[in-house]
């Protein structure tokens, strides 16, 4: 069996959905999968190894903030990602692009790749004060966030990173683009990506199975295109043309109709290889993103809204920290078998949320975690089944009520 493979096991019909398997040097993913973020090669707040017991099946890890600190030659001296966190399973590693975005664009601006009304179609007017960031077509300058450093990060780099790090899913340098930049910026970002995305390709097929491993490591091409229809079916082209063991879905997005652009590029992708939707995790935007061709996603979310005291119940999110949560005795979700809700009252984790106790967050996030993870798997199981449209339905019904 090759150490990479993509084989889809079923269809829905009258959707792009599918249940598939991703085979990789550490593991099997079964899809659609949820990716837990371990952005700094750590969940945070929870162990590896709970990790694995909440029931993920991998994990993904940041270039930019690996290569800042340790840096990627600490992590290739200590055998790769792999042994130096402690995870056994599959691994991603993004390119460092989102970064771009966040040091550049939306740098102090409260600027996401997700926007919702008119704040996804009319160009951002405020000004664009600091940015930490400066990008060319060769590549970008950038101050590291931490302590001021200067630092230089082109294609090649981002493969050399990666390379070092070592995980079995990594991905092309692309430019994230705000969801305010105007078409003719789109556009021109669009062009600097495919560019990137070749030059990614070459540098990867030139260092070889050159992880800390020997291990071979999928490379997946980036498609961006903002929310224009014909950019994204052009960047879904360009990309799908190259020789990429895979695809990611990232740039900007209008949160009020995201699922028609995953559609756009996922019908204009080869079909039989695994597609990735960067950053997106909120539950709707899962169902949204699978029916629509998507096959495993990432997201901070999970644990994120937990270090902020909410958790996702099967009636939708809520705050620990409100007041009537103080006496609840039974669990966070009665039937939820993780080992939160099999061990803790909700009376206790709103103590420890009001309390301000570390332990909340750990507890918190292994719920929220088991939920996404969980709740991906029965959208799974619920496409092998064919009964997708029910079961959407009946969950988006309760959790949105």
């Amino acid at each position: 069996m090759k150490e990479f493979n993509f084989t889809i096991q079923n269809e829905l019909e009258g959707t792009l959905a599918r249940a598939a398997e991703i085979t990789t040097p550490h593991g099997v993913i079964q899809t659609p999968a949820f990716i837990t973020v371990g952005t700094k090669a750590t969940v945070k707040a929870v162990a590896p190894e709970q990790v694995r017991d909440l029931g993920s099946q991998a994990v993904l890890a940041n270039t930019y903030h690996l290569y800042l600190k340790p840096g990627s030659d600490v992590v290739r001296e200590m055998g790769g990602l792999h042994k130096f966190m402690n995870w056994h399973g599959p691994m991603f590693t993004d390119s460092g692009g989102f970064q771009v975005f966040s040091l550049g664009e939306a740098y102090g601006k409260g600027v996401s790749k997700v926007a919702s009304g008119d704040d996804a179609v009319q160009p951002d007017k405020r000004p664009s004060g600091k940015q930490l960031m400066k990008i060319d077509d060769e590549g970008v300058t950038f101050h590291s966030h931490i302590d001021g450093s200067k630092h230089r990060l082109t294609p090649e780099k981002s493969m050399q990173i990666q390379h070092d790090l070592g995980a079995d899913i990594i991905f092309t340098f692309d430019e994230c683009t705000s969801p305010q930049a105007d078409y003719d910026y789109q556009k021109q970002a669009l062009d600097r990506t495919h560019a990137w995305a070749e030059r990614s390709l070459a540098e990867h097929q030139r260092l070889g199975a050159n992880s800390p491993e020997g291990k071979p490591q999928a490379l997946f091409g980036i498609v961006q295109g903002g929310r224009h229809e014909d950019l994204r079916r052009h960047s879904a082209e360009v990309i799908g043309s190259m020789d990429f063991d895979g695809f990611g879905i990232g740039g900007s997005f209008n949160k009020d109709d995201m699922g028609t652009a995953v559609r756009w590029v996922c019908e204009t992708l080869p079909k039989n290889k695994p597609r990735h939707l960067l950053g997106i995790g909120e539950p709707i935007d899962l169902f949204e993103g699978i029916e629509n061709g998507i096959d495993t996603f990432d997201c901070v979310s999970p644990t994120r809204v937990a270090r902020n005291s909410a958790v996702y119940t099967k009636n939708g999110r809520v705050n620990l920290s409100n007041a009537k949560y103080m006496r609840m005795p039974g669990p966070i979700v009665e039937d939820c078998s993780c080992y939160t809700c099999q061990n803790y009252s909700v009376a206790y984790l709103s103590h420890l949320v009001r309390a301000e106790e570390m332990l909340s967050a750990t507890l918190l996030s292994i719920h929220n975690l088991h939920f996404i993870v969980n709740l991906v798997a029965g959208i799974r199981e619920s496409i092998i089944q064919g009964n997708f449209q029910e079961h959407k339905k009946q969950f988006l019904a309760a959790y949105y009520s």
